[in-house]
């Protein structure tokens, strides 16, 4: 039983290594672009829509909301990040449906790079909605001593996304791989539904998490916008 699909090698040669990881990673985004290219280039605004749009729009919808819920005014600003975070999580987790299907989301490495995406976007985000100087002033509020302690923050809290995303999906499929091997088909079917249900959760914990960490930082700004703004 492999604990991750980093260990199913397909061609390696050096340091350049083709696995399981990879190979599932790009087929998903390859899903995920064609199904992109196929429902987008039949969008209409007429009352009568496809069965696919009407989908689309709710999951957008469903998306922009929960961003306005955490606190960043300007939805369509992050949709592209976060709404593509979320759905090749759920993708991923989804696909656990399929025999002999082994997630990227259970493999660190994939959990590590997610989570380094939402590192990088935290002061990218910050930067563009405050200036450069002033979003680098938060490491050091309320004091200059608090810098070190700030950037440890970062850093641990990137390291917990990975972790935790990596953890649940993993232990969910060695779970699973155990029930196959000792109990009868009803049982590893459940389990494969509770997965599936995991799945969709842990996807939206992170989503919700980077996004708490973008509205974090950008608040700043928005603190200072309703100052200047407030006529009292």
């Amino acid at each position: 039983m492999n604990l991750s699909p980093d260990q199913t090698v397909f061609w390696s040669n050096g340091f350049i290594t083709i696995n399981l990881t990879i190979v599932t990673t790009w087929v998903i985004m390859l899903f995920m672009v064609i199904g992109a290219m196929l429902i987008t280039s039949k969008l209409k605004t007429t009352k009568t829509i496809s069965r696919w749009q009407a989908i689309l729009e709710i999951i957008v919808t469903t998306i922009n909301e929960q961003i306005k819920e955490v606190g960043l005014d300007n939805p369509n600003k992050y949709i592209g990040f976060i709404g593509t975070l979320f759905l090749f999580i759920a993708v991923s987790n989804f696909w656990i449906i399929l025999p002999w299907y082994e997630p990227p989301t259970g493999s660190l490495s994939t959990t590590a790079a997610l989570a380094i995406a939402v590192f990088l976007a935290v002061p990218f985000f910050g930067i563009q909605q405050t200036g450069f100087f002033a979003y680098l002033k938060t490491y050091i509020k309320p004091t200059f001593i608090m810098l070190p302690f700030n950037i440890i923050s970062e850093l641990s809290r990137t390291l917990a996304l990975a972790i935790r995303l990596f953890g649940n999906i993993m232990s969910g499929g060695m779970i699973i791989a155990i029930l196959l091997s000792i109990s009868p088909l009803f049982i590893p079917i459940v389990m494969k539904a509770l997965g599936l249900l995991t799945g969709m959760v842990q996807a939206y914990i992170f989503c919700i998490l980077a996004t708490v960490y973008i509205a974090a930082a950008v608040q700043e700004s928005v603190k200072k916008k309703k100052v200047v703004g407030c006529k009292c």
